[in-house]
């Protein structure tokens, strides 16, 4: 199989007429930098560093569950920890967030404190009674109660009760106010430790509605892509419709809920915690109801002025809704990908441990504990890991983008939809697969390439906050933001380029070039359908979100217990957003994918004998309608023809 590199200007478009490889190059590159990825992997295999996080290490380097070997200038190192599989920490609740890490001395026990350790002389008598030291290894289990020592390498009193990860082997803190301490450390706006106490319990006392209401907005999400799928033709107008009744009702409704509840706590007289609860949920409400109803004017004076601009786009979608009815399997690209994502991300998180357990021992004279530290060539495998992380993720989700083109393109310029393929979705991974993988790694990694810097430049910025002038700070952000619109460009290029590739099987190049001039050629249609378009999904968007945001009012509103209500809602309204997203913006890339496919169709095609439409009845409606009105004029294509698919037939 060659490589497709075509390097003419004036060539026809053959929609699935012939496949060949693209890009093999990239291709290469790519499955070569995957072999580093694995090697990198590897290494920490290799030299005992992942046996050491999976079992678990103390502050003196020795491993937990084996026989160590000694190190130099470490005293307590090179034990017998056979009988000792499980990491203790002296004071678990001890987080460092500048580096990341516990403050606390780590020990090799037997058996993690099944209860709660009040006194020296209680952690002397579980020594005694099961072998397990909870203090430093130079103190005699006797000696707990009176070592001079005993307060810096004995467990911080009182000694919480803990229980044993299984795979990890770490002794974790039962007790919720441990991780209550680490909530407000990087909450730093909680100034008040009784508002994050009452946020959490309020989380707490609300686990079984988030749930619920998680569930209700994945219910939704579907009920939304069914909808699109039957009745898409006036989806737009229903849409419109009930985000106006939404968004005015739960505008209402707020502010109805914030004068019943003001008034209740004006004429409460029950305990200080209860009217304190209250009082926070007054100041909520009216937070919400005063964001509603900006959010309500901006949004109705936005839809007052892109009323006409829809035509082309209703087409669109009610075809995108055809094309949902014959590939129901799109719906489910968003799981695939999530599954795969997370897969790949646990798998870097853990060799990123790995690699953080990797190294030569090195004791730390200001702490006199051992850290693991990678020197000289080694240390730089942590920064093309990071690289690995932002490649490999970019091309899990160019995969997605090609496969749903893929499909999409294999409907759209298949005459006989009967004739298609029975399952077009595995057909496109398929061809995917076999010749488009190189095309895929190099549009991933173009984006790569942006999104490092303005990644940098971020973290930069975020370290010097306060610290740069005013001018230094105006000109990162602007960096920023430049690589931000430029990172969003050629993504929605990449997406196209796609789509030409699944078209044509030409290489990445080409493809971009042949679509950016389709797209050039249709800029007022690029304008009208990104807007329109984009909105009207943005509005099921809000429409999910807004009814998940009503239900969770209304049910943490009856709710007999005292709770805060905002980090709760926030965190359904959240939850809702990202699903309807996810279901969403498959729908969007049909509809991109649709319109090139359209765009292309009309350059090449006029409807004559010998030149017919691959098109859809609803788009060649539209295009009637547009030639009625002296709005739409086919091209010519330069004299060139678009040749028809290999198992296409004729238009009948």
């Amino acid at each position: 199989m060659g490589c497709c590199n075509s390097t003419e200007s004036k060539r026809d478009w053959k929609p699935l007429e012939e496949r060949s490889c693209t890009d093999i190059p990239w291709l290469i590159i790519f499955i070569l930098f995957c072999i580093g990825m694995a090697c990198i992997c590897g290494y920490p295999i290799a030299t005992g560093a992942a046996s050491r996080l999976i079992s678990g290490y103390d502050s003196y380097g020795n491993t937990c569950g084996r026989t160590n070997n000694k190190i130099e200038g470490v005293p307590l190192s090179g034990r017998d920890m056979t009988e000792n599989k499980y990491v203790f920490f002296l004071d678990p609740c001890n987080l460092d967030l500048i580096n990341r890490r516990l403050k606390s001395i780590a020990l090799c026990v037997s058996k993690c404190p099944a209860t709660e350790l009040q006194t020296h002389n209680d952690i002397k008598k579980f020594a005694l009674s099961n072998g397990s030291h909870l203090c430093s290894y130079d103190i005699s289990p006797t000696k707990y109660t009176s070592h001079s020592e005993r307060f810096t390498k004995c467990p911080k009193l009182p000694v919480v009760q803990s229980k044993a990860i299984p795979v990890l082997h770490r002794c974790i803190p039962v007790d919720i106010s441990c991780w209550a301490k680490f909530a407000q450390a990087f909450i730093t706006f909680v100034s008040d430790n009784t508002v994050l106490r009452r946020v959490i319990v309020g989380v707490m006392a609300s686990k079984e509605i988030i749930m619920g209401l998680c569930v209700l907005a994945l219910v939704l999400s579907l009920i939304m892509m069914v909808v699109i799928r039957y009745i898409s033709k006036v989806l737009v107008w229903i849409v419109t419709v009930l985000v106006i009744i939404g968004s005015i009702g739960g505008t209402g409704v707020l502010w109805w809920l914030y004068a019943d509840r003001r008034s209740a706590v004006e004429s409460n007289t029950t305990l200080v915690f209860e009217k304190e609860v209250a009082s926070d949920n007054v100041k909520a409400l009216l937070v919400y109801a005063i964001g509603a109803t900006i959010f309500t004017v901006v949004l109705l004076l936005v839809m007052f002025f892109m009323r006409k601009r829809v035509a082309l786009t209703i087409s669109l979608f009610h075809v995108a809704g055809k094309v949902f009815i014959h590939l129901p399997l799109l719906v489910l690209q968003p799981f695939w990908t999530f599954i795969c994502l997370m897969l790949f991300w646990v798998y870097w998180i853990a060799v990123l441990l790995f690699l953080g357990t990797a190294g030569t021992p090195i004791k730390n004279n200001s702490t006199g504990v051992v850290e693991y530290q990678m020197q000289g060539p080694l240390q730089y495998m942590v920064w093309y890991h990071a690289v690995g992380l932002i490649w490999i993720s970019e091309f899990i989700l160019a995969f997605q983008q090609m496969t749903i083109a893929g499909a999409v393109v294999t409907y759209y310029f298949t005459r006989n939809k009967s004739q298609m393929p029975a399952t077009p979705i595995l057909s496109s991974m398929a061809r995917t697969i076999r010749y488009h993988l190189g095309t895929l790694a190099k549009g991933s990694f173009i984006i790569t390439l942006v999104k490092i810097p303005r990644l940098i430049l971020t973290y930069i910025h975020s370290q010097l906050k306060g610290k740069e002038n005013a001018c230094a700070r105006c000109m990162l952000k602007a960096c920023v933001c430049c690589l931000w619109c430029l990172e969003k460009c050629l993504a929605y290029l990449n997406q196209n380029a796609y789509t030409a590739t699944a078209i044509n099987s030409t290489n990445f190049c080409t493809s971009a070039r042949d679509a950016f001039l389709i797209l050039v050629e249709n800029a007022l249609r690029v304008a009208a359908i990104n807007t329109v378009g984009d909105f009207i999904l943005f509005l099921g968007k809000v429409l999910i979100v807004s009814c998940t945001a009503f239900a969770g009012v209304l049910a943490l509103n009856y709710q007999k217990d005292y709770t805060v209500w905002v980090l709760p809602l926030l965190i359904v309204c959240l939850f809702a957003f990202l699903v309807a997203h996810c279901f969403l913006s498959v729908f969007e890339n049909v509809v991109d994918v649709l319109f090139l496919c359209f765009a292309v169709d009309t350059k090449y095609n006029d409807g004559s004998p010998g030149r017919q439409y691959y098109m859809d009845k609803a788009l060649m409606e539209f295009v009637e309608n547009s030639k009625k009105m002296g709005q739409y004029k086919p091209d010519d294509g330069d004299g060139r023809e678009m040749r028809s698919m290999a198992r296409g037939g004729t238009l009948a």
